[in-house]
């Protein structure tokens, strides 16, 4: 079980149990728990021992994880859900392999952008945004896009659309962002 903590749980135990004590240290330790730091942002995770087996998620409430913690009844008047999440490396590997099915055809256009030559509707507007910045802003930020490719630079008398129907989608996409931030 995994619970993000910190400010819900330290104003309820100062509400509520009156110990003066840090809760994590005087009752969540020595009730078996697990105490896991998030990064210098305050928020704390809990692991527990054999909180989700059997238990309703749908019925697990702050006041319930407070009796885990502390051995008492919690006095808390609203419902309030607590979130497990399920951290094996089963669950892990259905999660990871769940959002790979989400995100293959948005990574599968990225490749195919990188490859796939500018379309007319990218040079057009690169064309459009050649005659607000002018030629010279153009073949800098060509150059920027251009590098490590194997696209050779705009020549002198090449015009600037014929110089964009050489890139691929993504390199466009990236010159149409530099120029419309200097225009």
């Amino acid at each position: 079980m995994y619970e993000p903590l910190e400010r819900k749980w330290a104003g309820y135990h100062a509400r509520h149990c009156g110990c003066g004590r840090d809760w994590l240290e005087a009752h969540a330790v020595p009730a078996g728990f697990t105490v896991i730091l998030r990064g210098k942002t305050g928020y704390y995770g809990l692991v527990g021992p054999s909180l989700t087996e059997g238990v309703d998620e749908e019925r697990l409430t702050a006041n319930a994880l407070w009796e885990a913690v502390t051995g008492k009844p919690g006095t808390q008047t609203w419902y309030e859900s607590v979130h497990v999440t399920c951290r094996s490396p089963e669950t892990e590997a259905a999660r990871k392999e769940h959002y790979k099915q989400i995100y293959a055809p948005a990574q599968e256009r990225r490749k195919q952008a990188k490859t796939e030559l500018a379309t007319d509707a990218q040079v057009k507007y690169l064309t459009a945004l050649v005659e607000k910045v002018g030629k010279e802003r153009f073949d800098a930020e060509f150059a920027k896009v251009i590098r490590g490719s194997g696209i050779a630079p705009r020549a002198a008398r090449q015009r600037c659309a014929t110089a964009a129907k050489r890139l691929t989608k993504a390199r466009a996409r990236k010159l149409i962002t530099a120029l419309v931030g200097h225009d």
